[in-house]
């Protein structure tokens, strides 16, 4: 009899560490998809910047282009700096 109370304690410590460890499971899978949708929403955010980033710096380099003398392509003269950063003067 000692020892049927005793598989059954056994057997019950048995189902309650494996809901524990199913549980655990299934928070950290939980967690690492939320982790998943940050990254991709990072990533996502640093491609729409690249586009933006690309998109003024063809819009700087017409800018620069459209300054200089006709036919000439390259400048010759000290680079006058970006609006904004405090290096930028204006002819």
């Amino acid at each position: 009899m000692a020892q049927v109370e005793e598989e059954n304690f056994f057997a019950r410590e048995r189902d309650k560490l494996s809901r524990e460890i199913t549980s655990g499971f299934e928070e950290l899978f939980s967690t690492t998809n939320g982790l998943n949708r940050k990254l991709e929403e990072v990533l996502g955010m640093t491609r729409e910047y690249e586009t933006v980033a690309a998109l003024w710096r063809c819009f700087y380099n017409l800018m620069k282009q459209s300054d200089l003398p006709e036919g000439n392509f390259t400048m010759e003269e000290k680079p006058l700096g970006l609006p904004g950063t405090g290096s930028h003067v204006i002819k």
